[in-house]
């Protein structure tokens, strides 16, 4: 939140002192700065806004700050019933922890696949109710009824409160703090970014995955895709074989899971 405010302030702090330059002491002074400075500002907040490990508006852990040679699994958007089984399958014969980030509406759609989620050691986060499109431009409030809709439907079906929050496409600005704020919500990103929605051939997938892994990183993945299941005994194993542990993403971090 420092990075934003140091900005915004800078942004109008310069604008204000280039108005009373024009209007009372220098009338020749030229208003393009002002353009300019509005600009490069804008630049940066939207810079800010999409890259989730700025930390320009809140800290989001994307990664935790060790050498010794642990990872974690996340996947977003689910629980889906085409596919979360799967992968929770493939999670128990290797013996490896997940955090899964669930959307409330789809928990609501499936409760006792939640409820297994948990049953079998994983880590159950927030990922909104709704997951809309249009969620980064709520106002605060309404977005913190969202969140509450999400931790009530995985209430219902957990008995759990979670404190991990995942932000919607990793957008976060200050309409989302607020909101977080209010929940006391710990947000957690990711620092490999797996695309599995969108790349659909499996050997680039697993190549782009694991190419430059480094002690404390947190994969993101996605319980809706084919392509995730078909490729994640591959990635546990390579990793198994490179001296990497799994470790669930709360005990990565070294923070509360629940409420």
């Amino acid at each position: 939140m420092l990075k934003y405010r140091v900005i915004w302030s800078v942004c109008w702090v310069a604008i204000i002192v280039l108005v009373f330059m024009k209007k009372l002491w220098l009338p020749a002074t030229p208003i393009w700065p002002v353009f300019l400075i509005l600009g490069v500002s804008i630049a940066f907040l939207i810079w800010g806004s999409t890259q989730v490990n700025s930390n320009f508006y809140f800290e989001v852990k994307c990664k935790a700050q060790t050498q010794e040679k642990i990872v974690a699994l996340s996947f977003d958007d689910g629980p889906m019933e085409n596919y979360t089984p799967q992968i929770l399958e493939i999670l128990q014969q290797h013996n490896v922890p997940a955090a899964f980030f669930c959307i409330g509406h789809r928990v609501e759609k499936a409760p006792g696949l939640l409820k297994q989620i948990h049953e079998e050691g994983h880590l159950i986060g927030n990922h909104t109710y709704s997951h809309h499109a249009l969620f980064d431009l709520y106002p605060a409030k309404k977005m913190e009824n969202d969140l509450d809709m999400a931790d009530q439907a995985i209430t219902d079906a957990t008995g759990l409160k979670p404190r991990l929050f995942r932000p919607p496409y990793g957008v976060t600005n200050p309409m989302l703090e607020r909101a977080l704020s209010h929940g006391k919500y710990i947000s957690v990103g990711w620092s490999i970014r797996s695309m599995d929605t969108v790349i659909k051939d499996e050997a680039k997938l697993l190549a782009k995955v694991t190419k430059d892994v480094q002690p404390g990183d947190i994969f993101l993945f996605h319980d809706t895709c084919a392509i995730t299941v078909k490729i994640l005994p591959a990635l546990i194993k390579e990793m198994k074989e490179r001296g990497f542990a799994f470790k669930r993403i709360d005990e990565l971090l070294n923070v509360p899971a629940y409420a």
